[in-house]
């Protein structure tokens, strides 16, 4: 949710369609946003796939180890290999995503791509049968708590601060 809302302060044009398309979408008087309203406001998906691809929970899926011998693009990898795969730069690879270092949430318009384990473009919770349980949990939390910043809240950087102010950088 804080690597959603930093991408998004920096993003003004993003975060006003999203504002708009929320307060549109769910109406103008609404006193609470609950697990009812999950699932209505498609921009917002938009914007958490996005979100994942650049900033994914773990930058690497956890370990794995052959069973046999396998052969990977030409690599031949022997059994018993550990095996990482690195979600961090799968997406921010140039070779998959076009302008991959830019928060574009437009990008997964008429996009089959999803986080979901089948696209192996975007895995910010893994992939089969050992991707994350708690994922649906983790999704609608996010979802849920950006839509309450965003149509409860207008959000701006304080006075005298600029874009490129905020660290961006990831630990």
């Amino acid at each position: 949710m804080i690597w959603a809302m930093s991408e998004l302060v920096r993003n003004p044009r993003a975060m006003k369609k999203a504002q708009e398309t929320i307060r549109t979408t769910l109406g103008d008087k609404k006193e609470i946003i609950t697990e009812d309203d999950l699932g209505k406001v498609d921009y917002l998906t938009l914007i958490i796939k996005e979100t994942f691809r650049l900033h994914p929970a773990l930058p690497f899926i956890l370990p794995r180890e052959t069973m046999s011998h396998v052969k990977i693009q030409g690599y031949d990898i022997p059994p018993k290999t550990q095996i990482q795969i690195n979600v961090w730069t799968i997406g921010r690879d140039p070779e998959r995503w076009t302008d991959p270092g830019d928060f574009i949430p437009e990008r997964f318009i008429d996009s089959s791509v999803d986080f979901r384990g089948q696209h192996f473009e975007l895995l910010p919770f893994g992939s089969g049968r050992r991707m994350c349980p708690a994922m649906p949990m983790g999704v609608a939390t996010v979802e849920l708590g950006l839509m309450n910043l965003l149509y409860f809240f207008d959000w701006a950087l304080p006075d005298g601060m600029n874009f490129g102010d905020i660290d961006m950088e990831e630990t």
